[in-house]
């Protein structure tokens, strides 16, 4: 089955082609001749992953599939949240970091967690899954892999950050791996009937 990931994050497309493996032809926005800069203007997570999937399905007609994620830090009130990729006012993923540890100075409650919800238009039918890790935020970066917070999260039952893990760890894991886990039974049901 083909299935476009509408995304330009690299690092997404590398996670998921490592996580769904052979069982699906993965094409990539450029495949389908899709340059333009997808919408994230919902203001929620499902709302965003929805949009993307959706503008994808409306002006390419491909069946496809679109995440959004974010971490949500219980002393902050839930933030970044779906504002994640951009938290300190640009993409710049040390600078998003370093406002967050800026953020928690004194804070005792490092609880948080990360939160995807992949959104799948089959056909022009759609389906959300959900998938969370929750965790504790360092009080400074470890690790040089991963991407986004993976230096400042350590996810429940570890000691290492997700950048600290090698790829196969943090997918086994990954709150990412959760939501798309959900997504493939799904497709595979979809498949056998």
């Amino acid at each position: 089955m083909e299935l476009c990931f509408a995304t330009n994050n690299t690092h997404k497309l590398e996670e998921v082609s490592a996580i769904l493996g052979d069982a699906f032809t993965l094409k990539t926005l450029r495949d389908i001749g899709c340059t333009d800069e997808l919408p994230e203007t919902s203001g929620t997570i499902p709302g965003n992953s929805r949009q993307k999937a959706e503008y994808v399905w409306t002006h390419f007609g491909v069946s496809c599939f679109a995440d959004d994620s974010g971490l949500e830090v219980e002393t902050l009130n839930g933030e970044p949240g779906v504002d994640s990729a951009h938290y300190s006012g640009s993409r710049d993923h040390g600078k998003n970091i370093q406002t967050l540890l800026t953020n928690m100075t004194g804070q005792t409650n490092r609880r948080a967690r990360f939160v995807t919800v992949f959104t799948l238009l089959l056909h022009g039918v759609e389906h959300q899954f959900e998938g969370v890790v929750e965790g504790q935020i360092l009080t400074e970066p470890r690790g040089a892999g991963g991407f986004g917070y993976d230096p400042v999260f350590v996810p429940d039952g570890h000691d290492r950050s997700f950048a600290e893990m090698s790829s196969a760890e943090k997918n086994g894991i990954s709150h990412r791996s959760r939501a798309l886990t959900k997504m493939v039974a799904y497709l595979d049901e979809q498949v056998i009937m």
